[in-house]
């Protein structure tokens, strides 16, 4: 079983920036690829990123693609989302989640989800 923890998530201005953190304990890190999802009120939950280390590209959203990156630190067992030019519409819980070893898993059908950070981007 893997249990993962979001951090990082706060209140920030349009056009600001903010790292989410995601750090996974249970299981052997390197089997798992991580994604993140966010919600905002009202709204459907999206898949927005993913990394998985048997894979050579993340996956990046269209939304989110040239203003957000994820990169991953397996010493740390943590996955980051690193965020920039936030907009009010970016104003969502974020989500990390755990698939084994793919992303088509870990944002198709995730095994294990987080708790979520929340992110309010204020105009």
């Amino acid at each position: 079983e893997v249990q993962l923890v979001e951090s990082g998530g706060g209140l920030v201005q349009v056009g600001g920036s903010l790292r989410l953190s995601c750090v996974a304990s249970g299981s052997t890190f390197d089997d798992y690829a991580i994604g993140w999802f966010r919600q905002a009120p009202g709204k459907e939950r999206e898949a927005i990123a993913c990394i998985s280390g048997g894979e050579m590209e993340p996956f990046l959203a269209g939304s989110v693609k040239g203003r957000f990156t994820i990169s991953s630190d397996n010493a740390k067992n943590t996955v980051y989302l690193q965020m920039n030019s936030l907009k009010p519409e970016d104003t969502a819980v974020y989500y990390c989640t755990a698939g084994l070893y793919h992303c088509a898993v870990a944002v198709g059908r995730p095994d294990y989800w987080g708790e979520g950070t929340l992110v309010t981007v204020s105009s």
